[in-house]
């Protein structure tokens, strides 16, 4: 079907092109860049700047990266943390929120006004410092899982989520005798799947990109997630002394240390290119449903 626009519509229709084409390529320059400079010959690299000649491309900042124990280590450890820490968050606010979203519960306004009231007031970092430390989490792979696991914003979505869902299935279930328990895990969370799989990936993105935490609350080098390596690559501009044989001279430290950062923004970003494609099918609809009902 032909539609026929005037001229004000043709000019607002190039304008929204003009617009998204160029946000598009705020956002893939930058990638397109990187993911060539980590291929990219250190020397060249230093000198010229990016190559498209394949000549001028190698996989050296790959091969020191993925040879390296410390970086593995970190690797690991990242997927440890992002992986328990979704897991908890999603339990937590899965539970609350379909608590808060019962009608019947007794005293639910105050809870969630205790809730709301953590969103805008905090302890700060150096009462909460000295919780955990109290606690005697420091030092421990649950300093970094545990602070952040409650999460309101994640609640909140999961209540509204929740009242979305037919209260008639859940009167059905009463007479035929089922309990709470039976009706949450028999019938409500398997129509929760795309609020999970939101608050899942919401939490995972958000712990995989965090450093602040573990450079905090860490010590022992050997619970490092790898933000806290990258952090030191890209920030302080060094190197770890492991990740460079004993031989190489400090000229040849700096001229590798180039082609690392790059390489190791690469690696560091893989897992959540890789979840994408899987959660955004159950990404789009819990965000919607969530917030619109």
């Amino acid at each position: 079907m032909f539609v026929k626009h005037s001229r004000l519509d043709r000019l607002m229709l190039v304008l929204n092109a003009a617009f998204l084409t160029l946000a598009v390529l705020v956002v893939i320059l930058p990638l397109v860049y990187v993911v060539i400079a980590s291929f990219m010959d250190p020397s060249v690299l230093l000198s010229r700047g990016i190559s498209f000649n394949i000549s001028d491309w190698s996989v050296e900042g790959y091969k020191m990266i993925l040879t390296n124990s410390a970086m593995l280590r970190g690797f690991a450890n990242a997927v440890f943390y992002a992986s328990a820490f979704a897991i908890l968050t999603v339990m937590v606010s899965i539970c609350a929120g379909y608590a808060l979203s019962d009608d019947r519960m007794k005293g639910k306004g105050l809870f969630m006004t205790l809730f709301l009231f953590t969103m805008f007031f905090g302890g700060g970092l150096i009462p909460t410092y000295l919780l955990v430390k109290n606690l005697g989490l420091l030092d421990t792979v649950w300093a970094v899982i545990i602070p952040g696991a409650v999460n309101v914003w994640n609640i909140i979505l999961s209540r509204t989520f929740f009242k979305g869902v037919p209260n008639e299935l859940k009167e059905a279930s009463n007479v035929d005798g089922a309990s709470e328990m039976r009706i949450f895990f028999s019938i409500v969370l398997p129509l929760s799947k795309p609020i999970i799989f939101v608050l899942a990936l919401y939490a995972f993105v958000g712990q995989w990109n965090s450093y602040f935490d573990a450079m905090i609350y860490l010590d022992n080098p050997n619970l490092h997630p790898l933000q806290l390596v990258l952090r030191s690559i890209l920030i302080q501009n060094q190197v770890d002394p492991g990740m460079i044989s004993d031989q190489l001279a400090a000229a040849e430290m700096k001229r590798l240390s180039e082609i690392i950062k790059y390489a190791a923004i690469v690696v560091s970003s893989l897992p959540l290119i890789i979840m994408y494609p899987f959660f955004q099918k159950y990404f789009e609809k819990g965000v919607m449903v969530g917030s619109i009902k």
